[in-house]
């Protein structure tokens, strides 16, 4: 592992779940089958594919139980892994279907979150996705419970299948939770190209963008993201798992990095894509020559993107400093 404190802005909780921690939640489920059906091969049909190992976390996810070894287990593999710093997100409409209410998922991890920041010592806040599939008032009552929450929920996303669905009935959901003062980010340009991530921009006002590799096909934009200080979430691994770039010699997260893009690197689906922030580092480092310092300085970028409270981040700050 490298030895750098790192800042993890986009780690979906719902597709971290160890093997232990699935089967402590159903000893039901053996090695062979969680091998087989919650982490997907090393490069899927689509997006769409990859989605589709997903849906056995959120079947185990439905109970407050579950919730909580999931948070746990999370900040384990974190802490484990050097992280300083982390944003969590998850759906809270999709954890409710065998009865739970949405604010008592989200006061569930809320709690379990605080618990073990305490705990581990890794920092870190919450980030609550729509879906792209949802209607606009599942949308805005996602946004609703943003605003509503408040401690370690920082802001708004929304996820899924971009390509197969627009942004347009979520923007309202968007507005909400800016105008009350909290974060927005928004998936774009990984399963879709760069106008979507320019729709993004334009509609939302987001500062951020999940993934948003295809920028790199606009050379107008590329220039926009780093004029405009726009921070792409890029998950290097699963952008190869999801074919967003054919292979990790071709991705542009260097081209986007060296052209003065500020780019963080996380995991996105640790379990899903079986990786660890470390091994991300050390593939850059193999693929592209990247040095401590480029990673301190991604770093830094993604922290200066964070949603965190100013506390949180000279604290983090600090620990980049001494890095």
């Amino acid at each position: 592992m490298i030895d750098v404190p790192k800042v993890e802005l986009h780690n979906h909780l719902d597709c971290d779940l160890s093997y232990a921690a699935v089967w402590e939640i159903d000893p039901g489920v053996s090695a062979a089958r969680y091998a087989a059906e919650f982490v997907g091969p090393p490069v899927c049909a689509s997006l769409a594919d990859f989605l589709t190992y997903t849906v056995g976390y959120r079947a185990l996810l439905q109970s407050e139980r579950a919730l909580r070894i999931a948070v746990r287990d999370a900040f384990g593999q974190l802490a484990a892994d050097g992280v300083a710093y982390a944003e969590l997100r998850f759906a809270p409409l999709l954890h409710t279907e065998e009865g739970l209410a949405p604010e008592a998922v989200v006061a569930c991890v809320a709690e379990e979150t605080a618990r073990q920041a305490a705990a581990t010592g890794v920092e870190a806040g919450l980030i609550l996705c729509t879906m792209r599939h949802f209607g606009a008032e599942q949308s805005m009552a996602t946004a609703r419970l943003v605003t509503r929450h408040g401690g370690p929920v920082y802001a708004l996303d929304v996820a899924g299948d971009e390509a197969g669905y627009p942004l347009a009935p979520h923007v309202p959901a968007f507005a909400h939770v800016r105008e009350a003062g909290l974060g927005i980010t928004v998936h774009a340009g990984e399963a879709a190209g760069p106008e979507n991530v320019r729709e993004a921009l334009d509609s939302t006002g987001t500062r951020r963008i999940g993934h948003g590799v295809r920028s790199v096909e606009d050379p107008a934009l590329v220039a926009r993201l780093r004029d405009e200080r726009v921070l792409l979430e890029i998950c290097p691994s699963s952008n190869v798992q999801t074919r967003a770039v054919p292979s990790l010699a071709a991705h542009p997260v260097d081209r986007l990095f060296r052209a003065g893009v500020p780019v963080g690197i996380s995991t996105d689906a640790r379990a899903v894509t079986d990786v660890t922030l470390g091994e991300e580092y050390a593939r850059l480092r193999d693929t592209f020559g990247w040095t401590r310092e480029d990673l301190v300085r991604s770093n830094r970028a993604a922290l200066a993107a964070s949603f965190a409270p100013e506390d949180v981040r000279r604290r983090v700050a600090s620990r980049l400093d001494a890095a």
